[in-house]
């Protein structure tokens, strides 16, 4: 038989698949998966039954549904004093995953180098993989996950195409401080470079603080794609509608893609999300006094068992460092969790190309029920109390 294509044979099980997986067999509470075990707001959910019972079943524009179009950018401009092209400069994609593929196959060339903030989403890896990028890895150390300036700009050179940027960052939870990004962006406009921010957790920001898009820096307009989506705002991961923000020359290029990818994603789920982005500031207080909550419920929890979390700023995820008493290293200790303790975590040494950073992390989620998160607690505090 003729081989495959080298770049797919590389690719290995997600972390996610597995970890679920393993979750479900030893009856463990799932806080590996980065996904709500709680519906979203059920006038949100009644909004997709009212859709499908309406005219929006076949296919939308590959651009996206125009009710969904405007509205993101209406919000877009009140929220981040940027306006785009309506017809132009957004792209409904059937989730961020899919908005980031789309780009990076539109950008980069085999050869071109893509710089990486490690711990990263591992889609974000494959991406450039089957591009034929080469990664270039820069690390945020813990505990405080920050980077150095001077690592950075030596990672620069004319070959790099595209900065890959997550902000607000899974999985260590930074909202990263205008200095940071303002380096960063001075640094991709100085050698002429396109930058890709993904601000899925754009609204899951605490203790009231501000966030600002990169798009929104000097310079960064036309060389930054933004990606979002309606999954982690509403908490309905499974709707899988995202977006990706750019210059009408940059969306042209990721439309071209996406248009042999999936062509449209499923259109009664962009009229319902349109409409539910309409309530949008009347929803968001609400929504992130929620995960506050919930964040400030679980990270209490950890340190009554002993561990030294690193408190989240954003998203809805948890870097806590392994005790120091405990040899194992990330994998096997989440695989000791989930035999023992009854809890799946996400051993986050995928994330990273340089392995060793993680080894000595796991990633907990808290978008889960109270009663899910004291459960687990409970659980963790019987075997690290032991």
């Amino acid at each position: 038989m003729r081989e495959l294509n080298k770049n797919v044979t590389q690719f290995k099980e997600s972390v996610f698949a597995t970890l679920s997986r393993l979750a479900n067999e030893n009856q463990a509470i799932n806080l590996a998966q980065g996904f709500p075990d709680f519906d979203g707001p059920q006038w949100v959910i009644d909004l997709l039954g009212k859709s499908a019972r309406g005219s929006a079943n076949q296919y939308a524009p590959l651009e996206g549904d125009i009710s969904l179009r405007k509205v993101i950018l209406e919000h877009f401009k009140d929220k981040r004093g940027l306006e785009y092209d309506t017809q132009k400069e957004i792209t409904i994609t059937h989730g961020a995953t899919e908005a980031i593929f789309c780009s990076i196959l539109a950008l980069v060339n085999p050869g071109d180098e893509v710089i990486i903030f490690e711990p990263f989403y591992d889609s974000y890896l494959a991406a450039i993989q089957l591009a034929g990028g080469v990664p270039v890895p820069i690390t945020l150390k813990g505990p405080g996950f920050t980077f150095d300036i001077d690592e950075l700009e030596k990672s620069f050179s004319q070959k790099t195409k595209l900065i890959l940027f997550n902000h607000p960052h899974n999985p260590t939870g930074r909202v990263f401080n205008d200095s940071e990004i303002t380096q960063i962006t001075s640094l991709t406009c100085k050698y002429d470079s396109y930058l890709l921010c993904d601000e899925v957790y754009e609204y899951l920001v605490y203790d009231h603080q501000t966030f600002k898009s990169l798009a929104q820096y000097p310079g960064m307009r036309d060389r930054t794609i933004t990606i979002s989506s309606i999954g982690k705002t509403f908490g309905l991961t499974g709707w899988k509608v995202g977006w990706a923000i750019a210059s009408e020359d940059l969306s042209f290029a990721i439309r071209k893609v996406h248009q042999f990818t999936t062509f449209c994603a499923h259109h009664p789920t962009q009229k319902a999300a349109a409409q539910a982005y309409e309530n949008l500031d009347d929803y968001l207080p609400t929504f992130i006094r929620t995960y506050q909550e919930k964040r400030d419920l679980f990270v209490q929890g950890l340190k009554s068992c002993g561990l030294n979390p690193v408190i989240p700023e954003g998203t809805y995820f948890v870097m806590c460092p392994i005790p120091d008493h405990y040899n194992l290293v990330a994998q096997a200790f989440s695989m000791e969790l989930i035999k023992k303790a009854k809890v799946a975590t996400i051993p986050p040494e995928s994330f990273y190309i340089n392995q060793h950073f993680g080894e000595r992390y796991l990633r907990f989620c808290f978008a889960k029920k109270e009663e899910t998160l004291k459960k687990s607690i409970s659980r963790l505090k019987d075997y690290f109390n032991h």
